[in-house]
């Protein structure tokens, strides 16, 4: 449990009650333990800031405490902002109360483009990784259009070598999907497998529990951590992270010809509104249509000429 709401379980009386029952609902409406775990932080914030529950608070105190979060810096967060107004619309949501319980405000939809990298960079990252763990990791990433949890999660039995194929098993909205594996990335995961001794998940971190340490799950941050200082390390001077390897593979995919539906598909997205995104940065042939005309005289031309 985060350390800010285990403070609030402590501090502010029935939060822990509150927590429990926000924990059960957000499970019942299917959303991930990390949905619970983001939602819960900022709620617990608020609890500490007024030392009491969110639900006890009227409009006037939520717009303050909101304009606190806004003038706290000079330059202030957006995205804690608005995880915090999600996070209270959600607690509203499974408390059974109206959002205009608390007055909270819309949150704009700032559409941005995605950062792509280019292949040559993505070559010069897989060179730049200078163990076998990371250059795989990289690789699937951007090879296999990869979510940073889904890299995570993968187990070795999710790996099917002989179909040349990576079975994504309940991934974001609990769906399942399989994705193509390259040839040179099943060369060099059967070669970290024998030589890191791994048996269930593909990579494994170090966790700390107390003063003892033992081999784990990887961690986000550890996956985020790598693919950053590889960057770097390749001389990327754009603002890497894991999600940028997924935005190249869907923009490469598209520059390939593969057709947009099947690209929505091996995203696991459920509206293609949102994979059509990619094709703001494609960096498609600007031609147009060859006309269907000119086709039919190349086929008939044999004709044509006879007559």
């Amino acid at each position: 449990m985060d350390k800010l709401v285990k403070r609030a379980c402590v501090e502010v009386a029935g939060f822990e009650v509150l927590l429990a029952r926000f924990e059960r609902n957000i499970s019942i409406l299917g959303r991930s333990k990390r949905t619970f775990d983001s939602y819960s932080r900022h709620v617990a914030a608020m609890a500490l800031h007024f030392r009491c529950l969110p639900t006890q608070l009227d409009p006037e105190q939520v717009k303050d405490y909101l304009y606190f979060l806004q003038q706290r810096s000079r330059t202030p967060s957006q995205t804690y902002f608005k995880h915090t107004v999600y996070g209270l619309r959600f607690l509203l949501k499974t408390e059974g109360l109206p959002y205009s319980f608390l007055h909270l405000p819309s949150i704009p939809h700032v559409k941005k483009l995605p950062v792509i990298l280019s292949r040559e960079e993505i070559w010069a990252m897989l060179k730049s990784a200078d163990l076998l763990k990371h250059r795989i990791l990289i690789g699937l990433l951007y090879g296999c259009g990869l979510r940073c949890m889904e890299v995570r999660n993968l187990r070795i039995k999710d790996l099917d070598f002989d179909r040349k194929l990576l079975h994504i098993v309940q991934s974001k909205g609990k769906k399942d999907r399989y994705v193509p594996l390259s040839e040179h990335l099943i060369r060099g995961i059967k070669k970290y497998i024998i030589t890191d001794s791994q048996t269930d998940y593909l990579f494994r971190g170090i966790t700390t529990q107390g003063c003892a340490e033992k081999k784990g799950q990887y961690s986000q941050r550890g996956v985020q951590w790598v693919v950053k200082k590889v960057a770097q390390k390749a001389g990327i001077l754009k603002e890497v992270h894991t999600h940028i390897l997924r935005h190249s593979f869907a923009t490469h995919l598209l520059e390939d010809g593969v057709n947009i539906v099947r690209v929505q598909h091996l995203l696991g997205h459920s509206n293609i509104k949102t994979t059509m995104v990619y094709l703001h940065v494609c960096n498609l042939p600007d031609r147009l249509p060859q006309s269907p005309l000119d086709k039919v005289f190349d086929m008939c031309s044999g004709w044509y000429n006879m007559v």
